[in-house]
């Protein structure tokens, strides 16, 4: 499954942890934004390292599920793309 995810993270240590956890799951395409595919395996380790890493009490991660149709409807205007990052595999 197609995955926007975004985050409003109060604290600047733990802004740095979340966007680095991020960037093992997805692509950054704006400064607290990132496209992510995830089968739901990936998505379960994903959702259980943020836990570890927020403040529930004062920050905020949102996962926006989408469909392949609306995949193929995400429009972007300036610079960039839609990002497709498949989740690495050791063979």
């Amino acid at each position: 499954m197609f995955y926007v995810i975004c985050y409003d993270i109060a604290d600047d240590r733990r802004r740095t942890k979340v966007m680095k956890a991020m960037e093992d799951y997805g692509a950054r395409v704006q400064y607290s934004v990132f496209e992510c595919d995830l089968d739901d395996k990936a998505l379960r380790r994903l959702k259980a390292r943020l836990k570890g890493e927020i403040d529930v009490r004062a920050d905020s991660v949102r996962f926006y599920a989408l469909c392949e149709a609306d995949v193929r409807r995400i429009g972007v205007m300036g610079r960039g793309g839609v990002v497709r990052v498949e989740a690495f595999r050791i063979v």
